[in-house]
């Protein structure tokens, strides 16, 4: 659980690193990176294969240890409260299986709605003398209209709750953890998750700025 957390975790650094070249210019540099992907298939197959077996991999075992821990505790406690310590139980840790349900929905829809444009042809553009997919004017369609902004807003708020448990629980569960350095660690973990999320959820708010009202407003 704690390997594909990380492997999930290193991921979402280089899609968000990727995502803001969306900030630079008019579309071009993201266009450029999304053109470049597309011209290493094989490398892009097996990547995308092998991202899949880890998610399968990560929702699998979370079920096993949500049901072991059913199957250990017979039922529901009655009064929920951290003793604290190395528990560290928070909103975040206690919420893990919903949040990541919200994901596990969330994550078919956003590759549908950007990889595959709803099963319609994406736009094309020049680049540097070439026709290439126009991801940037797929992304500017969605994201000008506010329904899907609040509605990726909601999600990520929800991904950065994931992310501030399962960064410092990952490291402890592989035990990676020095006592003497936990509190340096869980404060790091809540700072990653901020980042992430923030950086994430800054996108759809900078489309919408830029081009809801040039580009055709709410829906």
């Amino acid at each position: 659980m704690a390997a594909s957390g990380i492997a999930l975790i290193l991921f979402l650094v280089v899609h968000l690193a990727g995502n803001l070249t969306l900030f630079v210019g008019n579309g071009e540099l993201f266009n450029s990176y999304a053109a470049h992907l597309e011209g290493l298939p094989v490398i892009v197959y097996a990547a995308e294969a092998g991202l899949l077996a880890i998610v399968i991999y990560h929702i699998v075992t979370a079920i096993q240890i949500q049901f072991g821990k059913f199957d250990a505790r017979g039922s529901r406690y009655e009064v929920v409260a951290s003793k604290g310590g190395p528990s560290k139980q928070t909103l975040s840790s206690r919420s893990m299986i919903i949040t990541g349900l919200v994901l596990l929905v969330f994550i078919p829809v956003h590759v549908v709605m950007f990889k595959f444009n709803w099963f319609q042809p994406h736009g094309t553009t020049q680049l540097h003398g070439e026709t290439v997919k126009d991801l940037y004017g797929t992304v500017v369609a969605h994201f000008k209209h506010p329904g899907w902004v609040w509605f990726y807003e909601s999600v990520l708020l929800l991904l950065g709750l994931h992310l501030r448990h399962g960064f410092w629980s990952s490291l402890q569960s592989l035990g990676a953890m020095n006592p003497k350095c936990s509190p340096l660690v869980y404060a790091g973990g809540l700072v990653f998750a901020a980042l992430m999320a923030g950086g994430f959820m800054l996108l759809p708010v900078y489309i919408l700025l830029k081009c809801g009202g040039c580009c055709g407003g709410a829906p």
